[in-house]
């Protein structure tokens, strides 16, 4: 059992470095899967949000590095990190640099949303690191503006995640545009099979390293679900808030525009919130995160799109207010707390119809969740008494003529006005409107987060989105 950084052969400076940052234990998926990287292996590690991954892959490739020594030739990279949204790059992009503090280390973030001409001048000059969404690195690759013939280390941070926003393609291209001479790390929380598959194509012969069951959520989260109807979520929220334990929360919305009317309604109610979404600029949302950060805003109110980009130290609560339609997602979300052996609270607010969504996250994380409050409640049905079913009519054969029911206002018995000219005062215009089946309203796109609703769409189509 490894019990210190010192016993995974990492120079001394690295060494160092952890030590000033106050690191000396390494976690279990940095204890499995630093060693074998040191030795030049590919490595495919499974572990939940928030176990030290960043690290896990980032010490061998520093250490990597400052073997090499000089400086990377022009328009290239020595190391290329990808990950699926802006918040998770910009995230590994700060550790890294923390790590490296020792070195003369050279990083660029690739992300969408910032300015493309900065990023083209930095890598003209060459960097050690890229880290990267894959549609901005393509767009430079392509354009020819970073050559990625001489990287030595790829790695795929949350691969389940990427393979689930589209970037399967790019990622290949990507891929394929080092060559088969490099090292190669993919860090997923599922193994999915789509996972499996890209494994396969894309390491050698890898050291596979699991730190936890996969879609398990960490020990220290206690986990607890609160069922309220859709419109006592907000009463229920700001009783939830008036609990001044509630110290640094994150509060999960499953749409864009859900996020920004909940962020709103929180100011009304006398709180301090900022939302941070995928229509947001990356301005924005790096404003957002400074001041959830620096503890100017009390809540973040996010999308499923931050569930793993987010690494805030101290937060207290993660609030899912409203149930994400994946499964997976609220165990990235509830992921934000109880990092690095914190504790933490996780509390769902449910509503009835979110209730098979419940059963979902308990059957993936196998585990029954505690409730509180009361279904009907969540339901809108509180007090009021089940409606009466209307009797099925008794079954008649085809040559019982039995007596027709009465119309309302026509008593039993009475015979049927017939809709003739005799009979019924409408003409026959109005009798057709009448009688004319409605037209079918139009199908209308769901905006949601990451675009629109799920359509029809051929075998192994996927949209590319870029975070």
């Amino acid at each position: 059992m490894i019990q210190s950084f010192s016993e995974l052969g990492l120079p001394d400076h690295v060494l160092a470095t952890l030590a000033t940052a106050g690191f000396t234990t390494p976690t279990p998926i940095q204890a499995q899967a630093i060693e074998p990287q040191m030795a030049g292996r590919d490595i495919l590690g499974i572990a939940q949000t928030g176990s030290g991954k960043t690290a896990a892959f980032g010490l061998p490739i520093l250490a990597g590095i400052s073997k090499l020594g000089g400086r990377p030739a022009p328009m290239t990279t020595r190391a290329l990190i990808l990950a699926p949204t802006r918040e998770l790059a910009v995230q590994i992009d700060e550790v890294l640099r923390m790590l490296g503090a020792g070195m003369k280390l050279t990083t660029l973030l690739v992300l969408g949303g910032v300015s493309r001409h900065s990023q083209v001048q930095k890598a003209a000059r060459g960097v050690d690191i890229v880290i990267a969404t894959p549609g901005r690195l393509k767009d430079l690759v392509d354009d020819r503006k970073l050559r990625l013939d001489q990287t030595r280390w790829l790695v795929l941070d949350e691969a389940d995640r990427m393979l689930d926003m589209g970037f399967i393609k790019p990622v290949r291209e990507i891929a394929a545009a080092i060559g088969p001479r490099r090292q190669t790390a993919l860090f997923s929380a599922t193994m999915a099979p789509e996972v499996a598959e890209l494994t396969r194509s894309l390491l050698k012969d890898p050291v596979r390293v699991e730190a936890a069951p996969p879609a398990t959520t960490a020990v220290t989260i206690e986990q607890k679900v609160i069922m309220a109807g859709t419109k006592q979520k907000r009463e229920v929220l700001n009783e939830l808030l008036a609990d001044p334990a509630l110290g640094r929360v994150i509060l999960f919305s499953r749409t864009k525009h859900g996020a920004d009317r909940v962020a709103k309604n929180l100011a009304i109610d006398g709180h301090e919130a900022a939302a941070i979404h995928g229509n947001k600029s990356q301005n924005a949302r790096q404003a957002a995160l400074k001041g959830f950060a620096a503890g100017r805003v009390r809540i973040l109110v996010a999308t499923d799109i931050a569930a793993r980009g987010i690494d805030v130290p101290g937060i207290t609560h993660v609030i899912n207010y409203e149930l994400p339609d994946d499964a997976e997602n609220y165990v990235h979300r509830i992921g934000r707390t109880g990092r690095n052996g914190a504790s933490g609270i996780a509390i769902t607010l449910c509503c009835g119809t979110e209730y098979s969504k419940l059963r979902d996250v308990e059957k993936l994380i196998r585990q029954k969740l505690p409730l509180s409050g009361d279904l009907a409640l969540a339901n809108g049905n509180a007090g009021q008494p089940e409606p009466a079913r209307a009797a099925k009519p008794a079954h008649r054969g085809r040559g019982d003529r039995g007596p027709a029911a009465a119309r309302p206002g026509q008593r039993s018995g009475a015979p049927r006005k017939s809709s003739s000219a005799s009979g019924d005062a409408r003409g026959p215009a109005e009798i057709a409107r009448a009688t004319q089946k409605p037209a079918k309203r139009a199908w209308t796109p769901d905006r949601r987060e990451g675009g629109d609703a799920p359509r029809a769409r051929t075998a192994g189509s996927r949209r590319s989105v870029n975070a």
